[in-house]
């Protein structure tokens, strides 16, 4: 709706699957209708960007020393974020099979945090490759002169320095 209405709308998913056709149909709407949708998926994706169908659509998938389970769905609307954290990935096996959880996040600094997490993710150019339209796997080529960008180490950067100030 805000998409459609001219707004900057935005959502950025990050799981270890997404393979439920229902949600990955939605989210295919979402992209025609203008949401930037940006997807982090550490696992299987059955999503196919890069399409006529899937306008506005990337898909990352980082894959590095520490394996990291963090499913967390971030929309932008009307100049704010909503932000969910969950115990589920987008499969049907647990959207329909089992008992997951969703927990909104309200509190302004925590979901700058996060934001600012998801970015970072989004900025690997080390460890990240993107998701073509046939599914595979290409990697980033980081421009010449580009800083290099390593999701996780740039996390634990950023942690610590949250800590010392």
């Amino acid at each position: 709706k805000t998409a459609k209405s001219g707004q900057k709308s935005r959502m950025i998913l990050k799981m270890n699957g997404l393979e439920d056709k229902e949600i990955i149909d939605k989210i295919y709407e979402a992209g025609q209708a203008g949401v930037q949708t940006d997807l982090i998926v550490r696992g299987i994706c059955c999503l196919r960007p890069n399409m006529p169908f899937s306008p506005n659509i990337k898909v990352i998938r980082i894959v590095d020393r520490f394996l990291e389970h963090a499913r967390i769905f971030a929309f932008f609307n009307n100049g704010d974020y909503d932000i969910y954290i969950s115990s589920a990935d987008l499969m049907s096996r647990n959207l329909r099979r089992r008992v997951e959880s969703v927990v909104p996040i309200f509190d302004k600094e925590i979901k700058k945090e996060i934001i600012d997490f998801l970015e970072i993710q989004l900025k690997d150019n080390t460890k990240a490759c993107i998701l073509n339209e046939n599914i595979e796997n290409i990697n980033i080529e980081k421009q010449v002169g580009q800083e290099s960008f390593k999701a996780q180490i740039d996390t634990y950067l950023y942690l610590q320095k949250k800590i010392l100030i």
